[in-house]
């Protein structure tokens, strides 16, 4: 088998819009510090997918943050090839990224592409081809910075959908979470699971005092409370504290120094995401596998939660899936808006992925072709 081509789709959605993000001041601090809110200016949104083809009739299709220049570059290195020979390909594009001039991690969407021929071929699941751990991947739910009536809202909403679990995403300082965390916890219960994100905005003295609080309170994990530039302020806060601490969100692109900060003691968990390659995905969870360590995957991932969900159920040191949104077919309604008729569903706080061969994606072809407008 040899891939013959490579094509990048743009689509864009007739009826949504979107504003990007405006970094704004956080008000009531000591220190100078930034959040973002919705931009000012309503743009299309768009979606991209990349498609591999073969010689063989077999297609691997995934959404993709790539850019035209980076797949002109693929087809440059690897037209031709066995698209069979993954470990091959990737060696050859993770070694030579520094002579292509390209960020860490920029073919990933590439890998995840053969990923699904192989599994096509082969007529198995991804969940099949890597081994089959688990048949579902528990949820937590993710918020946006609340009020303590917010976050409680929204922890009922998960509740309602079987959502065991929530993250906080807080931009006003430790000194503001503290009484918000003890009155959750309160409310909740002991065996909720509970996990902060206050994403950089944390000093030292602050994510060390809400840290201990937090092991107070039992909660899961403390992330990204400041700046990943300040690897030596991480190796500190993790020394510090006995509950995990997790830094590398961004990082994650990067198969190196992350792993460099799991060595070196600068996080005790390692953040990744799939739009960087199934492959390097699971190299850092077997990695951080041999080091006692867990890691946990961002976002939603590739296909609308199909990606993430077939590597949750196949990674035994993973926790959870990150969901968004307060709807069991949320992520499926947000597929079907592009083609993409089966994203998984809700059920019972836990995602599963389908039993079709690859990663098992169903299109409404006639809905993603009318939405195309470039192919590169």
């Amino acid at each position: 088998m040899k891939i013959t081509e490579i094509v990048l789709y743009v689509l864009e959605h007739p009826q949504r819009k979107g504003r990007g993000l405006k970094i704004v001041p956080v008000p009531g601090l000591r220190r100078i510090q930034y959040t973002h809110a919705a931009g000012p200016v309503e743009t299309p949104t768009r979606q991209h997918f990349i498609e591999v083809r073969t010689d063989q009739g077999i297609t691997g299709r995934c959404t993709t943050f790539m850019s035209p220049d980076q797949v002109q570059i693929l087809r440059t290195q690897v037209l031709g090839e066995n698209p069979l020979e993954r470990e091959h390909l990737f060696q050859k594009l993770h070694k030579g990224t520094r002579w292509v001039y390209q960020p860490a991690g920029w073919f990933g969407d590439f890998d995840n592409c053969l990923w699904d021929i192989a599994g096509k071929a082969a007529g198995l699941p991804i969940w099949a081809l890597v081994g089959r751990v688990r048949p579902r991947f528990p949820v937590y739910l993710t918020g946006g910075d609340a009020t303590l009536e917010g976050y409680l809202q929204a922890i009922e909403a998960g509740k309602a959908i079987g959502i065991q679990a929530y993250k906080f995403h807080s931009y006003k300082g430790g000194r503001t979470d503290i009484p918000i965390f003890y009155k959750v916890r309160e409310e909740v219960g002991g065996l909720y699971t509970l996990i902060n994100d206050p994403v950089c905005s944390y000093d030292l003295r602050e994510a060390i005092e809400v840290g201990h609080i937090m092991e107070e309170l039992d909660f899961l994990w403390l992330e990204e409370p400041f700046h990943e530039q300040k690897m030596h302020l991480y190796q500190e806060l993790c020394r510090e504290l006995e509950m995990p601490v997790m830094a590398n969100e961004m990082l994650m692109h990067d198969l190196g120094l992350s792993t460099q900060w799991l060595i070196h003691g600068a996080t005790d968990r390692l953040r990744a995401n799939a739009r960087h390659g199934t492959t390097q995905v699971l190299k850092m969870a077997h990695f951080a596998e041999m080091h006692g360590a867990n890691i946990e995957m961002n976002h939603q991932g590739g296909l609308f939660g199909l990606v993430h969900a077939h590597l949750g159920c196949c990674i035994d040191n993973t926790d959870y899936y990150e969901y968004f949104m307060t709807a069991v077919d949320g992520q499926r309604r947000d597929g079907e808006e592009w083609g993409m008729l089966n994203a998984p569903l809700i059920e019972e706080g836990h995602l599963a992925p389908p039993d079709g061969a690859g990663w098992g994606a169903e299109w409404d072809e006639a809905r993603f072709r009318a939405l195309v407008r470039a192919e590169h």
